[in-house]
């Protein structure tokens, strides 16, 4: 039985805006702990500089803030243009596909951040599972948890056939071998690791998981497909 269908309409009125207030509380404490390092950024981003703000990970993150108000007005010329076209889900199918690339291109590109020996130090590998992962430390692995963690999020929420958890971890370890290779193929002065495939693809899975409410509705129902237009009389 779904216990948020048992529930009168104004506690789940209640419920809703409690968790949109924990959620905005967050939010809002997380920008207050890293306030200090964005700000640091900030100067040179909005001179738009590239030495300073778009290869350093402070800059990247406050330009993606930064975007936000443009990726809403995304999502909502692509839901109006759903909806025109009698789409039912248009809001949800645009939410995902915006939320997917605003989510994951910023932690690419600070993967793809080449380090000081860039370009001079030969590519490195480590192939031995569980071995990095001492040396990652807390940051590092959340890090690595957030860098697909978009893309697990709507992805199955906008395509049904990756609606399911194998999928997702798929996935998840095809784009993060992807980017390991590319870092030692570019010689980035990264180390192309297996366990940062290992965290990246949990790192999709888990977010998978946390929008299963949504994606398993997305698998069971058919595809969306645009009303056909009512032919005129006579």
């Amino acid at each position: 039985m779904n216990h948020n269908a048992s529930l009168p309409a104004p506690h789940r009125r209640t419920r809703r805006i409690v968790l949109l207030s924990l959620a905005v509380l967050g939010t809002a404490s997380a920008l207050f702990v890293v306030r200090g390092p964005l700000m640091m950024s900030a100067p040179r981003c909005m001179a738009g500089r590239w030495h300073g703000c778009f290869d350093t990970f402070n800059g990247v993150v406050l330009m993606t803030l930064v975007a936000l108000p443009l990726a809403a007005l995304v999502v909502w010329a692509l839901a109006r243009r759903r909806r025109a076209a009698g789409v039912t889900s248009a809001w949800r199918m645009s939410l995902a596909e915006v939320g997917m690339v605003h989510g994951t291109v910023p932690f690419v590109w600070m993967t793809m951040m080449p380090g000081a020996g860039a370009g001079i130090i030969p590519g490195r590998v480590s192939l031995v599972p569980l071995r990095d992962l001492i040396t990652m430390g807390p940051l590092g692995i959340v890090g690595n948890l957030l860098v697909f963690a978009a893309l697990g999020f709507f992805a199955p929420m906008r395509f049904a056939a990756l609606a399911s958890v194998p999928r997702i971890l798929a996935l998840g370890a095809g784009c993060s071998v992807l980017v390991e290779a590319a870092q030692y193929v570019l010689r980035l002065d990264r180390v192309s690791s297996v366990d940062d495939v290992l965290v990246n693809a949990a790192g999709a899975v888990l977010a998978a998981l946390a929008s299963r409410r949504w994606w398993r509705t997305t698998a069971a129902a058919p595809p969306e497909r645009p009303r056909p237009a009512l032919a005129p009389a006579g």
